[in-house]
């Protein structure tokens, strides 16, 4: 079997590591000439909207996925006229719009912060006046990573805002005083079948996510559990899904899904019966779902600009490194470090040993 795969950084390649063994092979669509899952499969270079040359993936494929949400629907749409591709068109419309997915989640009747659509610097002033003040104004498509997004703490913060953030449709959400952040990692094959991870509690730095530990016997586990799986319904979504939440009050309130495989569940790989990478696989390509049963205790670690000396990472106990093969650049994710442990005690030394060569570049 050969799956394409729209985008060809790190997620991609990670997909084909985990495909390579079940003896499928890959092809990339990419602009970028240095896209790093190009070592694990063909390698198209061309723009996601060149009908061409997604004409030319869809002819050499049996069926297509993608791996982050920057890819416009529209693509899905036109590839789903020659191939199957999994999650659906619709399901990325909805995911990769900040005020499409509020609302999906106001409607399913899960909690959210108060949000507004904001389209001028006008609606803006009239939702601060409304929502309140701290909040979180975002443009409503292609921020992530901390990009694409401004805190307002006070009435001077919100003078020119909008432009600030280019000028492009928003969203205003209120801010949420959260006693901590989670994630939830589920799968859903073609027949509805639905597997979830552990909840994950995660911590970020600038906005990137830094850190994922993987929760066992968490009590928010099936309150979580019930929440994804009335987006997976609604969505009658296929593969793997991420859907982070904030800890507020004793239960959860939304923050966003990513339509896809998601760094905070990084820690499967080594962690996890199977990956969410294979589950994943094989979720879109109709095989049984793989287990996604905890083995010992897991975290993960992003490498963010550089990685640390590789002999120093290898060095640690319990540590795998992930090297992407990406150009060292601020800001961007070039690797992680996953670690399983035996028991938590000896997680967190571990964490602490890997933060410390982080800390040293």
């Amino acid at each position: 079997m050969k799956i394409g795969v729209i985008g060809g950084g790190q997620l991609g390649r990670m997909l084909a590591l985990a495909g390579t063994p079940l003896g499928m092979n890959f092809a990339f669509l990419d602009p970028a000439p240095d896209a790093c899952a190009q070592a694990l499969g063909e390698h198209i270079r061309a723009d996601y909207g060149d009908q061409d040359h997604l004409r030319q993936l869809a002819d050499e494929v049996d069926l297509v996925t993608f791996e982050f949400e920057s890819v416009p629907a529209e693509t899905v749409a036109f590839l789903s006229q020659f191939v199957p591709v999994y999650p659906s068109a619709e399901a990325l419309r909805i995911a990769r719009d900040r005020w499409f997915e509020k609302s999906m989640f106001k409607d399913l009747g899960i909690p959210t912060p108060d949000f507004a659509d904001i389209q001028s610097q006008a609606d803006l002033d009239a939702a601060v006046a409304s929502i309140g003040l701290p909040a979180v104004m975002k443009t409503r498509t292609l921020g992530y990573d901390g990009k694409g997004q401004k805190v307002l703490r006070k009435p001077e913060d919100v003078v020119g805002a909008f432009a600030e953030l280019g000028s492009v449709p928003c969203i205003l959400e209120g801010f949420v005083p959260f006693t901590g952040e989670v994630s939830l990692v589920a799968v859903r094959a073609r027949d509805g079948e639905t597997r979830f991870y552990p909840l994950v509690h995660n911590r970020h730095d600038s906005g990137v996510l830094a850190l994922s530990i993987a929760s066992t016997d968490h009590p928010l586990q099936a309150l979580a559990e019930d929440y994804v799986s009335r987006v997976l319904n609604k969505l009658d979504y296929v593969g793997v899904l991420a859907f982070e939440f904030f800890e507020v009050d004793g239960g959860l309130k939304a923050n966003e899904i990513a339509p896809r495989v998601h760094n905070s569940g990084h820690w499967t790989i080594e962690g996890a019966e199977c990956s969410q990478f294979e589950n994943h696989l094989r979720a879109v390509s109709g095989l049984p779902l793989g287990s996604t049963a905890k083995v010992g205790e897991s975290a993960m670690l992003n490498f963010i600009g550089v990685v640390p000396l590789v002999e120093q990472v290898m060095a640690v106990a319990d540590c795998r490194l992930h090297h992407y093969g990406k150009a060292f650049k601020v800001g961007r994710k070039v690797g992680h470090a996953t670690l399983r442990c035996a028991d938590r005690a000896t997680l967190n030394q571990q964490i602490a040993v890997v933060e410390a060569l982080i800390a040293k570049g």
